[in-house]
């Protein structure tokens, strides 16, 4: 594994590769075993993946509890991000919210406490963004959380909470096939050394090649509401995974492999990559350590052109 970086302009390292745990909480996904899912942060750790990434709402907690039994006996190690929904972010709700995930982690701080998705999201209530971050702030303060995060936020919305305390990370959707941050967000974000957690950064297995153009999903899997596996978008996208393929052979590696690498060498960028099992997370070592040239790089970007061409620029990844 490459060495861990910074976390914006914290002394908290975290590693290029963060495991995500959205899967783990098992609401939206199919065929999840826990027993799988605690091998694989195990497995992780011990491939010196450090940091994990979960979030309250996952599972209502069931995620955050999956993820203290895999680092049970690998607390000195774990880097552990986790989330306040949408609905907790008024001052004391945030306060109960922290309480609440540091119980379910087992551990006595929690090292990036992130805004899962801005107040007003999924029907939540409008609470001023000064009084969210006044809470965070209390937290950092007492000492229960290292640093500030968010997710999901726009610009706008993040000067704004950056006029109440230091925000060191921002989680977007960010891949090849989803480039709408490189917009406005991960320009802004290089300037003032925030670091860059991508979401999806498989495009939810997408960019692994594995789905074929007829592949169906079944309703329960929160895939089959992803706009990158409909219609023209998905047709797109197997044109340009088509396209990439010689290039994953030319590095010996998988086009996972290849994709993953291609976020790696965005300026400030860390790819989350939700596991079910071991030889998922053994599979995406490779990523970390590939050096892409630039002519390598620019190609990539070529072939992903027309599909991200074809995404609006305030484009939601899932249509829910």
């Amino acid at each position: 594994m490459s060495s861990p970086v910074t976390l914006g302009q914290t002394d908290i390292k975290i590693t290029p590769l963060i495991i995500g745990t959205w899967q783990a909480g098992k609401r939206g996904w199919v065929d999840i075993q826990d027993q799988d899912i605690i091998i694989a942060i195990q497995t992780a750790l011990e491939q010196g993946i450090t940091t994990i990434d979960t979030a309250e709402i996952y599972g209502d907690g069931y995620s955050e509890e999956l993820v203290s039994k895999a680092i049970k006996n690998y607390r000195g190690q774990a880097v552990i991000a986790t989330k306040v929904f949408a609905n907790h972010l008024a001052y004391d709700q945030v306060l109960l919210a922290c309480e609440n995930s540091l119980k379910r982690l087992q551990v006595d701080v929690i090292d990036l406490y992130q805004i899962h998705w801005p107040s007003g999201t999924w029907n939540s209530a409008l609470v001023p963004i000064a009084e969210t971050m006044q809470a965070l702030v209390k937290l950092q303060e007492q000492g229960k959380i290292r640093a500030i995060g968010v997710s999901n936020f726009s610009l706008a919305q993040v000067k704004e909470a950056q006029q109440y305390g230091v925000i060191s990370s921002i989680q977007p959707p960010y891949s090849l096939f989803w480039r709408v941050p490189e917009q406005e967000l991960i320009p802004y974000c290089v300037q003032q050394g925030i670091s860059v957690l991508a979401y999806s950064s498989l495009a939810q297995g997408l960019l692994t090649g594995k789905f074929t153009l007829d592949h169906q999903f079944s309703p329960e899997d929160v895939r089959s509401k992803n706009i990158l596996f409909q219609g023209e978008l998905y047709q797109q996208a197997q044109v340009a995974l088509a396209q990439m393929r010689p290039i994953a052979e030319a590095y010996h590696v998988s086009l996972g492999n290849l994709a993953l690498a291609w976020l790696l060498h965005q300026p400030q960028s860390h790819a989350i990559i939700g596991v079910r099992h071991r030889e998922q997370v053994l599979g995406n070592l490779p990523a970390v350590t590939l050096r892409l040239s630039a002519e390598t790089l620019a190609e990539m970007d070529q072939i992903s052109q027309p599909v991200n061409d074809l995404i609006p620029a305030d484009a939601l990844l899932w249509n829910f």
